[in-house]
């Protein structure tokens, strides 16, 4: 078995070597694919370094599965083409998502729609994914009919280059030095700001928008009612998430927490007494979404309406995990 992995030195890029690595996920070949600037970058890989090559058509011929993580233009010039040529793509930007022939898939939540691809395989968001992860499992036993939530969004969502940013940054500030942002719209250090993808004439930017409708997708549910608003934090990686469900059915929290301890990738952490919940710290490097505060919500009396809180890496869960989750999918 043959496997690339596109765009090699990014954040993901990265982290989908270290986890091939870690999970020896068995290759006769593996390619490190970027763009032409990164050609020639050496990239550490099961105790030796890989060195990368240019991103070229050719480089992807005789590849079985390719992961690809780098932009949605990348994506839409050499995926297609590779399938076409035989090779399976597991794509983690935006390019193909909301096609229809194109399975977006979580392995916890969809797995028999990775089975439906034609060549493309889509990752779905990355808050998507830690949402997902965590609802799903309490919709198959009462279904959702409604989903707010709110995000507070690592800067790893941007890149390597914004969690360096913040690292500069931070320094800047604590020294009393003035920063000028360059990776993200705004200043991150110390700082709190609205989701920096464009805002249609909705109100809703993309990244909210990507989150209802993947949910959608993915549930194979369209009447869910979802609201979302994502916001930045000062936080290198693991997004965290404030989510309030209402069911069909009157739910106890306590049913609530029963469920969600037999879930496939959740971990459970609701420590009333110690006052200890889901925390970015705790979730990052980490290939479980956690889950806590799990409350009702005293605000509807029908009994039907949940609050609780999540915390995954972005990098892992939220991107390379979920996509080598498919590759094993396709392979076992």
């Amino acid at each position: 078995m043959q496997i690339a992995v596109v765009g090699a030195t990014g954040a993901v890029g990265q982290e989908m070597c270290s986890i091939l690595a870690q999970r020896r996920v068995p290759a006769d070949c593996l390619r490190l694919l970027a763009s032409a600037r990164s050609a020639g970058t050496r990239v550490p890989y099961a105790g030796t370094d890989l060195t990368v090559r240019e991103l070229t058509k050719d480089a992807l011929a005789g590849v079985d599965f390719a992961l690809f993580s780098a932009g949605a233009e990348t994506t839409r010039a050499f995926a297609k083409p590779a399938a076409a040529n035989g090779t399976v793509v597991i794509d983690n930007s935006s390019a193909f998502r909301m096609d229809s022939d194109v399975p977006l898939v979580i392995p916890e939540v969809n797995p028999q729609d990775a089975h439906q691809h034609h060549g493309l395989i889509a990752n779905p968001n990355c808050s998507t994914i830690i949402m997902a992860v965590a609802v799903w499992p309490m919709h198959r036993v009462n279904p959702v009919r409604r989903i707010i939530v709110s995000t507070y969004q690592a800067v790893s969502g941007a890149g390597a280059a914004a969690m360096q940013e913040l690292r500069d940054q931070t320094r800047r500030v604590l020294d009393g030095q003035p920063v000028e942002p360059k990776v993200l719209p705004h200043q991150s250090a110390f700082n709190v700001f609205s989701h920096d993808s464009p805002i249609d004439e909705s109100g809703y930017n993309t990244e909210e928008r990507k989150m209802v409708n993947e949910t959608h997708k993915m549930f194979h549910d369209n009447t869910i009612r979802i609201t979302a608003t994502c916001v930045r934090v000062p936080v290198l990686r693991a997004h965290s998430e404030s989510i309030n469900l209402t069911f069909d059915q009157p739910i106890r929290a306590q049913k609530v927490r029963d469920i969600l301890e037999a879930a496939p990738g959740v971990r459970v952490v609701d420590d009333r007494a110690g006052n200890c919940f889901p925390m970015s710290i705790d979730a990052a490097g980490q290939d479980e979404v956690l889950v806590g505060r799990i409350r009702q919500d005293r605000s509807d009396p029908s009994g039907c309406s949940i609050a609780l809180f999540v915390c995954g890496d972005q990098l892992r869960k939220g991107a390379a995990l979920n996509a080598i989750q498919i590759l094993n999918l396709l392979t076992s």
